[in-house]
């Protein structure tokens, strides 16, 4: 081989390895010119020849992970622009009903993704699902675009069915009203995949006129996101399909071939993508023992591409049968070193700085006071779910007035209280007595759970006693 074609291989594999170490989804940059597109050989909806199709991978804020595709036929010249979205699904489905009772609730920005109903009960307007393409709009967006959408054809509706238009004519005056704030309404959207938003224009306060529910998807719904289980996909016998190793990844271990002992003892790894440039990426997991609590499962990913690290903790058992709620005094570093164990479900609150945090928002993690905090403020600072806008200036004087009484708590200069609420009763907070009964910055209650908080743990619909029987 001459030193040409040597040198000609060299460099390829030098751009293939540059390319490996771009993250999968890359942010938009107008300094980035060098952005990576892919093209396929594509066949023409218009004259059926072959043309050209560009996919571009890339992040938009608040709609994060999109495909921009882009055709063109060099035939017939027929072009076709498509956005879709790439964004993971979530592990459940989300409701979110906001209270419009002022101007300023109609001019909220919304994130709504394909998989979104949308519902306003006072007017009997129901958008089903997968019916608009997802979008970033406001409250009074989606209004405008029903009333266009109604509008359409409503001079050739009057002539050939006057009584339908008169009634479409009655609605349109309805949705009006509601975006002249005659009467308040309702706005719910329910978003089987979990993707959709409602912006809070008092963050990081609390949502006092929003109200956001998590729920389990049905079978049914799954289906509808391509999410199938084992059983959908074999149509059969659970213990007859096992038997089919060659087609299934998961294989059932003979009995005494991995011993409990086995697991305390093991790192086990497996393959995920990376939640932030979604680029192929190992998992570390381990079941560990918390002295003085119980059993949890640590999980550490670390992306080689981007570099992101990311920690998270679930609990190794199921659900106990009351809620805890810990109320921590924070005013000296001791108060700042407790080891703090935050589950899934577990919501946080600091009601001096009326900041509060729902359950999901950092996931579970094993941390310190000081931990929690620290990720507390970077979800405030760099969190998707805050609308930065250069032209906003009350938002963002309000927002750095915050971080400034954020960091005076960190900083102890500000004694506060920090309020972990768990109904699952999963999380935990070292006491700094060596009997553990809590000390005297440490509160701990344990309530019974309400209806609402059992219906979105799914513990309603359990059956417990007789479940062998239909």
């Amino acid at each position: 081989m001459s030193s040409h074609n040597i040198e000609s291989v060299s460099t390829g594999s030098e751009a293939v390895d540059e390319i490996l170490k771009k993250p999968l989804f890359r942010d938009i940059n107008a300094d980035d010119t060098a952005a990576d597109a892919t093209e396929i050989e594509s066949a023409c909806m218009s004259c059926f020849r072959s043309g050209v199709t560009r996919l571009l991978l890339t992040k938009i804020p608040f709609f994060k992970e999109i495909v921009l595709m882009s055709f063109k036929c060099g035939y017939c010249g027929f072009e076709n622009n498509e956005v879709q979205s790439a964004s993971e699904i979530q592990k459940r489905g989300i409701r979110i009903a906001l209270n419009v009772q002022t101007r300023t609730d109609l001019n909220r920005r919304v994130v709504r993704s394909d998989y979104t109903c949308v519902q306003i009960p006072e007017v009997e307007l129901e958008i089903p699902a997968q019916t608009q393409k997802g979008e970033i709009t406001t409250v009074e967006g989606i209004i405008d675009r029903t009333i266009r959408g109604l509008n359409q054809d409503q001079e050739k509706r009057k002539v050939e069915h006057s009584d339908a238009a008169a009634a479409i004519d009655a609605f349109i005056e309805r949705l009006q009203a509601l975006k002249e704030m005659k009467t308040s309404f309702t706005l719910i959207l329910e978003d089987i995949s979990g993707n959709s938003f409602i912006e809070n224009p008092d963050a990081p306060a609390a949502d006092r006129n929003c109200k956001t529910v998590q729920f389990m998807r049905s079978d049914e719904e799954n289906h509808l996101l391509g999410i199938y289980d084992k059983t959908d996909v074999a149509g059969g016998d659970i213990e007859q399909t096992c038997k089919r190793e060659d087609n299934h990844l998961l294989k059932p271990l003979d009995d005494g071939a991995w011993t409990y002992e086995d697991l305390h003892g093991e790192v086990l790894q497996f393959r995920t993508l990376c939640p932030e440039c979604r680029s192929a990426c190992e998992t570390n997991m381990k079941l560990t023992n918390i002295p003085h609590f119980k059993e949890v499962v640590i999980m550490a990913t670390v992306c080689d591409v981007c570099g992101c690290k990311t920690n998270e903790v679930k609990s190794g058992g199921g659900i106990e049968e009351k809620g805890v709620r810990f109320e921590v005094t924070i005013a000296t570093k001791e108060d700042l070193t407790r080891d703090v164990l935050k589950s899934e479900t577990c919501s946080l609150r600091i009601p001096e700085l009326d900041c509060e945090v729902g359950p999901s928002a950092l996931g579970g993690r094993f941390t310190t006071v000081e931990g929690i905090l620290l990720a507390m403020k970077d979800q405030l600072e760099n969190g998707d779910l805050m609308f930065h806008d250069s032209s906003d200036e009350t938002t963002k004087e309000r927002l750095q007035k915050f971080l400034r009484k954020f960091n005076d708590v960190i900083s102890l200069k500000t004694e506060v209280s920090l309020i972990l609420d768990d109904p699952a009763g999963n999380s935990f907070v070292q006491s700094l007595l060596d009997n553990d009964e809590p000390d005297d910055k440490l509160k701990i209650v344990k309530y019974e759970r309400n209806y609402d908080q059992n219906e979105e743990l799914g513990l309603n619909d359990i059956k417990t006693e007789n479940y062998e029987t239909p």
